[in-house]
């Protein structure tokens, strides 16, 4: 029980000198220059984040650049390219709309048919001889 008394005893002579409306008075000037120093360093700490901080917005925001320019070109090439199929699609319906384009194209159908015909039966004639 001497050892609670001796513990409050103790606890009270701390804070009973130290209380200073609702709070606690620095005892010396060396408590003062601890804060003091504790504090510049804080603010050197704040300092280097926000410094850290500010780069990574900026590297941040020249990469979206950069992937804007990349979009904006690539949308300026399948504009392009979108423009170069419809000429090309336009062309083939020029080209179909006539009956003696649609022989042509049949008659080269049927040549490029036989001929893959042809090179698959022979094929298998040489496969069946030697095999």
């Amino acid at each position: 029980m001497s050892y609670r008394r001796e513990h409050r005893n103790s606890r009270t002579a701390l804070f009973d000198d130290g209380l200073e409306e609702g709070g606690l008075r620095p005892s010396s000037s060396f408590s003062h220059e601890t804060d003091d120093h504790d504090n510049d360093k804080a603010v050197h700490t704040l300092q280097d984040r926000v410094l850290f901080l500010k780069s990574l917005t900026g590297d941040i925001h020249e990469e979206v650049e950069s992937q804007n320019r990349l979009l904006d070109r690539m949308g300026n090439n399948m504009d392009t390219s979108r423009g170069i199929m419809s000429g090309t699609m336009d062309r083939f319906r020029m080209v179909f709309e006539k009956k003696s384009s649609r022989r042509t194209c049949a008659l080269a159908g049927f040549f490029i048919l036989s001929f893959l015909i042809l090179y698959y039966l022979i094929r298998v004639l040489v496969y069946l001889k030697h095999g």
